[in-house]
């Protein structure tokens, strides 16, 4: 069975009479790169912030590492790096003295820092100034330093907001090359879903401070590939039809409109079963669904 590196169970946190996280539950395992998505302001840094004990919750559990005792969470955090919100670097250092300063921080040694600004394409910087440092290149020094002392598990707050579609493409380049090479499980958060698609196995969908859905990488392609949409004026008896025919991958996803993912080719035979039934069919096609889009009919784009 594949260890679970974080649950947490009806976590809430409030801010005055509003909840920020209103019972949230998730799971991640080893090994998974668990890509959050949420708009902005739905709680994704404040989550993050109380995993990692920056700020406390006000109700539920947090297991770490199979731990879930204070002490024992607080200790597990160890295993744990982090780049929440504003990264901390020092502009005025270059990017070798200011992963010696992290290092001296985390007290370990400063044995790693030429392989890990290798492995984030920062060993030409030399002594060039982070503060002259491109944003991508600012990013990539932030992952190289929450490294530094060998964590487990990785969370990253909108590691590719504000980069250039290189840098982005960049960024997910090194993610997945640190859950392959380091065995590391990551955490990552974003408000674009086609941006968090193109790294992340699994997929958390917070709004309004729940987690609504969660997918994995196999179940989000399926809602983003072509489908059969049929609108209706009774959707009750055209569900019945589609049983009827065998056809079972379809979802009902509003009060007039269904969604077919299988049998692309019976269009033809679907109308004409529908039609036959006295159904009135307003609309019937396909279509394929941007994974936008899909988010948007999940949170109701608020």
């Amino acid at each position: 069975m594949t260890e679970t590196i974080l649950k947490v169970n009806s976590l809430v946190k409030k801010y005055g009479q509003h909840k920020v996280l209103d019972g949230m539950s998730l799971e991640i395992k080893r090994g998974m790169i668990y890509g959050l998505i949420g708009v902005n302001g739905a709680g994704k840094s404040t989550f993050m912030r109380i995993i990692m004990g920056l700020t406390h919750d006000d109700g539920g559990m947090i297991e770490l590492f199979g731990k879930s005792e204070a002490r024992a969470v607080q200790a597990a955090r160890r295993k744990i790096g982090q780049s929440i919100e504003t990264p901390a670097l020092y502009p005025e250092l270059n990017a070798q003295d200011n992963m010696k300063v992290q290092a001296a921080n985390a007290g370990v040694g400063n044995g790693e820092i030429k392989h890990l600004l290798e492995l984030m394409n920062l060993q030409a910087t030399g002594k060039k100034k982070v503060k002259n440092f491109s944003l991508g290149m600012r990013q990539r020094l932030t992952i190289a330093m929450t490294l530094i002392s060998n964590p487990e598990f990785l969370i990253l707050d909108e590691p590719t907001n504000g980069l250039d579609p290189a840098g982005i493409i960049e960024i997910r380049e090194i993610i997945k090359k640190l859950v392959r090479e380091k065995g590391l499980t990551v955490l990552i958060s974003s408000h674009i879903l086609d941006e968090l698609s193109q790294v992340a196995t699994d997929y958390g969908i917070l709004h309004h401070g729940k987690i609504v859905q969660e997918l994995s990488k196999e179940e989000l392609l399926q809602k983003s590939q072509q489908y059969i949409e049929i609108r209706v004026n009774d959707l009750e008896r055209a569900v019945t039809i589609l049983d009827e025919m065998g056809i079972g991958d379809y979802e009902v996803s509003n009060k007039d409109e269904i969604r077919i993912y299988s049998d692309l080719e019976q269009v033809a035979q679907i109308n004409k079963q529908l039609v036959m039934n006295n159904i009135d069919v307003y609309k019937i096609g396909t279509a394929n669904q941007k994974l936008e889009d899909y988010f948007m009919n999940i949170t109701g784009g608020k």
